[in-house]
This record gives structure tokens, sequence and C-alpha cells, in this order.
């Protein structure tokens, strides 16, 4: 499963989105947490997804159709200061609006770095998801650059902000690096769609 993956459209307004009627898997979370490195590391390719080493980079949504089965769909990231505010309040709009409209949104990936507590930004999406009933996973990543005693605070710490969260069921750790979390990940996925 998961054997076919394409890049297909960047686009700057909702209205644009791709016309075929697949579900949507979204990626979202702050600037630099790791987006298009999870890509690349989840299906096993190097260029999939562009990677920037300048954070705040990805203005557009990008889709990606897996296996004409859903798009995975990446979000620009929140939370770089270096933006300026009316791009920042552009991009945000632009995930609002995308959040809002769009209906095949089947589950969310919010991506926080393992290495930081969540902001308020975070909570913000958090709630943004709940209130349009969008199934979300939260995602710690970068755990290749943590301890295991790190690791372990920062799990307590993630279910402390967000109760509720069950490891490997709504809760994930992941490094694109040592591909931590890679098949716990995919398997997740691959019961969601076997199960539509």
């Amino acid at each position: 499963m998961f054997k076919q993956q394409q890049f297909i459209s960047s686009i700057y307004d909702v209205s644009k989105i791709p016309s075929e009627p697949l579900p949507h898997v979204i990626l979202c979370g702050r600037s630099n947490v790791g987006k298009s490195s999870f890509i690349n590391s989840l299906f096993n390719r190097r260029d999939l997804a562009k990677i920037s080493s300048s954070p705040g980079k990805t203005r557009s949504i990008n889709f990606y159709k897996i296996d004409n089965l859903f798009f995975m769909v990446d979000l620009p990231g929140y939370g770089y200061a270096k933006v300026s505010k009316f791009e920042r309040e552009k991009w945000g709009k632009l995930v609002r609006d995308y959040i809002f409209q769009v209906k095949q949104i089947v589950l969310a990936f919010h991506i926080i770095d393992s290495r930081h507590s969540p902001t308020e930004l975070d909570q913000q999406l958090s709630d943004l998801l709940e209130s349009n009933s969008i199934n979300k996973i939260i995602l710690l990543s970068k755990v290749d650059k943590l301890k295991q005693a790190e690791l372990s605070l920062s799990l307590k710490r993630i279910s402390g902000i967000f109760p509720g969260l069950v490891r490997n069921h709504n809760l994930f750790v992941y490094s694109s690096v040592k591909n931590t979390g890679r098949k716990e990940v995919l398997k997740k996925i691959t019961e969601i769609f076997s199960s539509r």
C-alpha cells in the first residue's frame, strides 16, 4: 500500500484545490517542525517534498496524491517571527479558509517539535480542528534529538496540555532521520483507509 506518490499542485487560494473528490489528510504545525521531512520519510522518498533550510518558506498549500486513494496536504507553517505581519495574516487566512471550507478532510496530523512546549498558536490550531470535528493525531517530531528521559518528559508534557492522548492511537513519536514511528504511522493511515 502507498506505493505511488505524486506532487499535484501548490495553491494560494482555496478555490484552486484539486477537483478530484478524494479524502484529504492534512499536515499542520509551526514553521520548521519537519512537515516536508515527514512526507519524504513516510513514503521513503528523498525529493517528494522540497525541504527548505529557511523556516517560513512554505507559503502555499501543497497537494500530494497517494495511491489514488487520498491527498496528503501540507499546510503553511505558522509562527515564524521574521515574516511580516501581513504575510502571517495571509497564511493564517489561507489555512482557516481551507479548514472551514473543505469537507474532504478526514485526518489532521498536528506536528509539534518534541523539544519544545506547544505554543498558544498550537492550542489555537487544536481548537480550530476540534471545532470543525476533524480527527486529529499529535505527532511529536525530531525525537532523535532527545534522550530517553527527555522524550518521557515531552510525552508527559504534551499529554498534560492535550488530554485524551493515547500512544500509537492519536499520539505518535517520529524521527525523519531514523524513521522512528514510521511503521506505526503507516499502519494507522492504512487502518483509516481500509475501514472507509
